[in-house]
């Protein structure tokens, strides 16, 4: 394990809990803290006990983005890559995405990378401050992160142009009125919130939610026919786990099922 600076880590239960941690710097990302989420990912992807991610940042905003003058150099090369072992937080390898949900809170500011980091989870909770922009094409550029890709199918073409091309704010409630984010709470509870929808789900079967996951990615990534076709032969050795039958044993018993994740 490296030695974690700009990022903290903690395990509650099956749960990863991943913090930006630069709250004196409105948690804005230089490469480091880039490197050390996304190896972060890494764990969570690689160790059987964690069953589900929760990213937050510390302090009272989430990021106020990019310190451009530092990744500028990267940039201009063309050229993104990140240590052996690590995986995109941002999820720009889907041959290479972290296998397990993550579920993201955030409040106050969340601008460019905070933005495409919420495209990039699987569920989202906001605070009712919460400020989430692109502003890439206010700073000469344009997002990278794969905001591009992602915004147009959450909120439809028009919508997303409409936030892509300006850099405007969108506000919490606003996001979750268009579907960026599902919850929204109060300032301050977003990080219990999520906290509650991970643990949910790291005490359900975890090969199954990871074989969900994967189908509806397949849908995503390769279109509908793909993950039909995938349906029978990836549910054949999720069947075949000890879950599955604790599934069944639990259902007669009427009792809580206790998934060990074989």
């Amino acid at each position: 394990m490296p030695d974690y600076t700009r990022i903290t880590v903690e395990t509650r239960g099956h749960v990863w809990m991943m913090g930006l941690n630069r709250p004196k710097k409105r948690n804005a990302f230089d490469l480091e803290m880039y490197e050390e989420l996304a190896h972060a990912y890494g764990k969570l992807d690689r160790n059987s006990e964690l069953r589900c991610g929760v990213l937050f940042a510390h302090g009272k905003h989430f990021t106020s983005g990019l310190e451009l003058d530092k990744w500028a150099p990267m940039l201009a090369s063309g050229k993104w890559t990140i240590p052996d072992g690590c995986i995109h937080p941002l999820g720009l390898d889907s041959s290479a995405r972290c296998r397990k949900p993550v579920v993201m809170a955030i409040q106050g500011i969340c601008f460019t990378i905070g933005f495409e980091l919420l495209l990039a989870q699987d569920i989202r909770v906001a605070a009712t401050d919460a400020r989430i922009a692109l502003l890439e094409v206010r700073r000469g550029i344009y997002p990278v992160g794969g905001g591009t890709v992602r915004l147009f199918r959450e909120i439809g073409w028009g919508n997303a142009m409409r936030y892509l091309l300006t850099g405007d704010e969108i506000t919490g409630p606003e996001a979750l009125r268009m579907g960026l984010v599902q919850e929204l709470t109060e300032p301050g509870n977003e990080l219990d919130r999520a906290m509650e929808i991970a643990t949910d789900i790291s005490n359900c079967a975890p090969l199954g939610v990871m074989a969900a996951l994967k189908s509806a990615r397949i849908a995503e990534n390769e279109g509908s026919e793909a993950a039909f076709a995938r349906l029978i032969p990836d549910l054949k050795p999720v069947m075949e786990s000890e879950d599955a039958m604790e599934g069944v044993m639990s259902f007669l018993e009427r009792r809580k099922a206790n998934f060990k994740g074989r």
